[in-house]
């Protein structure tokens, strides 16, 4: 109605046709809606954002007016029946059934009846008849009891009998009360028997035996039991899950097992000293049956007893009475009988002192007897001495196993000496107890010093290694077993190993640059280096790009294939060794190494004659000519048709000089199937290389156009023709070099570019799903313009809301502050009319 509330939207344009939404607005009448509704929901909100208490009104059709009255209370109390139907206990106990123990009511049995049983002597247990209770408890036979007129009656017939009467009478009776039920129970007994045998007459008559046929047709009609059923048992008969111990730390486990060790060495120290276990325990001592177990000993009494001996107090016998009794407790144990029976003879001798001392008439007696003791001591000692000797014979043999068996603990040796013998005259399988029981009773968690000891201790192993290969026949064998505690303690110390391996070959490169120097030639270093070289692969990982120990370790066997003339049939075994390693080291990582292929090629052209070793070209230390150039060629025929293949030795290197021509010739035509092996191992680590055929190119040209194959033995040329064949498969695949595909850049051209435009003024799109998108989009950015919008006014209300709160408490408290003000201006008003009245008086 008033003008000044109303708003037009004007439209620049008039467009026929179109229909118009919101050409007048309302602005107050839209806000006065909106701050009516922010107030029914918001602000209810924000008046109960700090209550939890909520009342929910859950009666069944309280607001549904469709349903009537009745319709309602019926409803109610049918779902009232379906909440309490079938709750009477929150458990199932199957209350209904009746459950039962060997034919009786377990209830019944709970109310404690006492149950009469069928073999006892009495009928009536527990009741006792009334004659006994009236001569038992009845005062007198029954004389005080009250009389009834017809016992009277029968008591003045009769005399009164005396209690002894009474008593027969009673006794007599319970005998033929005992002899009546014992015949009701033996005839009872006989007519059950005759049941049973009747019964079983009867029963031949009755039952009747299912023939075999129909027999195997109810086996088979059984049902099988199903998977369900034969889980569900499976589980019935399962172990329940015991729980285990928690799992022990490094160090608890090494302090268990330096103490089982320190344990079984002083077990055989004592076996060794011949000390029984068996002595050593306390022997039960004897207690009285006055003994009140309380823990309390009487202290030792050491009063001497008083002795005469031609009228003055004997001491010396005393004296002698004591260390005596000191030896006889040194003893064993089969001396404590003894000791019992002289106590016993020295307390006769000394009665008979007392009485000489009355009486010297039996002094000679006394004499005669301790004479006697004394020879009847010497024997038991004699003997006693007898059975010693027999003890320590039996436990000889026990000494000497306990001598001869390994100690169980051992301290870490200082020295390389001190290590050497400790493990000097041993087997290999005592060595490596020894070694074992010493990193275990030394381990670092149990001493300070520990670490420092078993780091030492790796170096003198490694020492010791290389001792064994430098022996005249090395113990390869023993080296063998003995990585196995050179690499635990690598594993637990993998700083203090590599400084000890890289210290021996920065030595064997120092040596090998020496005698170049003054030799200008170099010869492959002894098996001890080598052996070095082959611990490297089995302690350290050898697949790093780049590893302290492992890269010098490769570069001084690349130069101990480049630098190392060959100019015997050893250095042949040696390179070809080395060669094993590399093919070892880089077997993960497939890294090429020129020098094995060097070196291979080399070896098949030591192998060929001088006149077929032309056309080809040959590197360092390789020569084309020379006295060198036939050292793998074998000649001779007999050789040829007899030799088999078999491994090359590591060892046979100390020992070629005493093998025969024949031996010589076999090792040989051995290097070369070797070297026909490692060409092909080569062929399948490096195929997938980019120039694996220009790199195997030379290795081609000398097995087709050189080695004389038709003089090889054919076991040998098998080999030959495996490693040909796996050159000549690997196909070449080489990608041709072309430039980078390009997508063409376009020329500017100055032709317009038309668009078609349906309806002026509204986006076009180019499909209809490209216009469904736009028009999402739109109505997003509507939507969000709306609910930011909406929020806003959200934000002003609830700040509206807030300030009210704030100035109406303000406002009471302005109030309540005049009023205090106001309320103590009076008071002291008062106060002061008071006094003023006080100073007028």
């Amino acid at each position: 109605s008033n003008p000044f509330e109303v708003k037009v939207n004007r439209q620049k344009f008039d467009i026929l046709g179109r229909k118009t939404k919101n050409d007048v607005g309302l602005p107050g009448v839209s806000r006065s809606k909106a701050i009516k509704k922010r107030n029914q929901t918001l602000l209810k909100e924000y008046k109960e954002r700090e209550k939890t208490n909520v009342f929910k009104d859950k009666r069944f059709g309280e607001y549904n007016t469709k349903i009537t009255p009745e319709e309602k209370m019926i409803r109610r109390f049918a779902l009232e029946r379906q909440q309490n139907y079938g709750k009477k206990n929150i458990y199932n106990l199957n209350e209904d059934e009746e459950l039962t123990h060997y034919g009786q009511s377990l209830a019944e049995i709970e109310k404690l009846n006492d149950i009469v049983d069928s073999d006892s002597d009495t009928e009536d247990r527990g009741t006792l008849s009334a004659e006994l209770t009236a001569a038992h408890f009845g005062g007198g036979g029954g004389l005080l009891r009250k009389k009834v007129p017809s016992e009277q009656q029968d008591e003045e017939e009769e005399k009164p009998k005396s209690r002894k009467e009474l008593i027969e009478e009673m006794i007599a009776k319970s005998k033929q009360e005992k002899q009546e039920r014992q015949t009701r129970r033996e005839s009872a007994l006989e007519l059950t028997e005759k049941l049973d045998k009747d019964w079983k007459e009867i029963q031949t008559l009755i039952a009747r035996k299912t023939p075999k046929s129909e027999r195997k047709d109810k086996d088979v009609e059984k049902p099988k039991p199903d998977d369900y059923d034969m889980i569900v048992r499976e589980l019935g008969f399962e172990m329940k899950a015991k729980p285990s111990e928690r799992l022990k730390t490094e160090e608890e486990l090494a302090k268990e097992e330096q103490a089982r060790l320190q344990k079984l060495e002083a077990d055989r120290l004592r076996r060794m000293r011949g000390i029984d276990e068996q002595a050593n325990k306390k022997r039960t001592s004897h207690m009285s049956a006055d003994d009140l177990a309380d823990g309390f000993i009487l202290d030792k009494d050491d009063r001497r007893l008083l002795s005469y001996k031609d009228g003055k107090i004997n001491i010396e016998n005393e004296e002698e009475e004591e260390k005596e009794g000191e030896e006889e407790e040194e003893e064993g144990e089969g001396e404590d009988n003894e000791n019992e029976e002289e106590s016993q003879e020295e307390s006769a001798s000394e009665d008979g002192e007392d009485d000489a001392a009355d009486s010297h008439s039996d002094l000679e007696s006394d004499l005669e007897s301790e004479e006697e003791a004394a020879g009847n001591k010497e024997e038991k000692k004699h003997k006693g001495n007898e059975n010693e000797s027999q003890n320590v014979e039996k436990l000889d043999p026990k000494r000497e196993a306990a001598k001869s068996e390994l100690p169980y603990t051992f301290a870490v040796p200082e020295s390389y000496e001190t290590f050497k013998s400790l493990l000097a005259g041993r087997t290999i399988e005592q060595q490596l107890i020894i070694l074992e029981r010493v990193q275990k009773c030394n381990h670092p968690s149990l001493a300070v010093g520990n670490k420092a000891k078993l780091e030492k201790l790796f170096g003198f192993l490694l020492e010791y290694i290389g001792e064994l290969a430098t022996v005249d026949l090395p113990e390869l064998r023993t080296i063998d077993k003995l990585v196995l505690p050179l690499y635990n303690l690598c594993q637990m110390f993998p700083e203090a190993a590599s400084d000890s391996i890289k210290f021996i070959l920065r030595d064997a490169a120092h040596d090998l640059e020496e005698v170049i120097e003054v030799k200008g030639r170099a010869t492959f270093p002894g098996l001890d280096t080598l052996i070095y070289l082959k611990i490297i692969s089995l302690l350290f990982p050898t697949s790093d790009f780049w590893h302290p120990v492992v890269t010098p370790a490769f570069m001084y066997m690349s130069e101990l294939l480049t630098k190392c003339r060959i100019t015997t049939l050893q250095d042949v075994i040696k390179g070809l060794f080395v060669c094993c390693l590399f093919l070892e080291y880089v077997s993960l990582s497939r890294r090429f190494v020129p020098e094995l292929m060097n070196f291979l090629l080399g070896v098949l052209h030591i192998s060929l004659p001088k006149n077929q070793a032309q056309g080809y070209t040959v590197v360092h230390p390789f020569t084309p000519v020379g006295k060198n150039l036939e050292l793998l060629l074998v000649c001779d025929k007999e050789d040829l048709e007899s030799w088999e293949k078999q491994n090359v030795p590591l060892s046979i290197v100390t020992r070629l000089k005493e093998t025969s021509r024949t031996e010589t010739n076999h090792i040989r035509l051995s290097c070369l199937a070797l070297c026909f092996d490692l060409i092909k191992k080569c062929a399948a680590l490096y195929e997938s290389l980019p120039s694996f055929h220009e790199i195997m190119h030379p290795v081609r040209i000398l097995l087709t156009e050189h080695v004389p194959v038709n003089e090889y033995p054919e076991k040998l040329q098998e080999w030959y023709h495996s490693a040909l064949k796996e050159l000549e498969n690997k196909v070449k695949h080489y990608t041709p070099l072309i430039c980078e595909k390009k997508k063409p850049v376009p020329l500017k051209q100055y032709t317009p570019k038309i668009v078609k435009v349906l309806e002026f003024g509204r986006k076009q799109a180019g499909s209809k799903k490209e216009q469904e998108r736009k028009q999402l989009i739109q109505r997003h950015k509507r939507e969000l313009k709306g609910a930011i919008r909406e929020i806003r006014k959200d934000n002003q209300f609830l700040a509206r809301m807030q300030l009210s709160e704030i100035m109406e408490r303000d406002s009471a408290r302005k109030r309540k502050v005049k009023e205090l003000l106001g309320s103590l201006a009076t008071q002291e008003g008062e106060w002061k009319a008071m006094k003023r009245k006080k100073w007028k008086s």
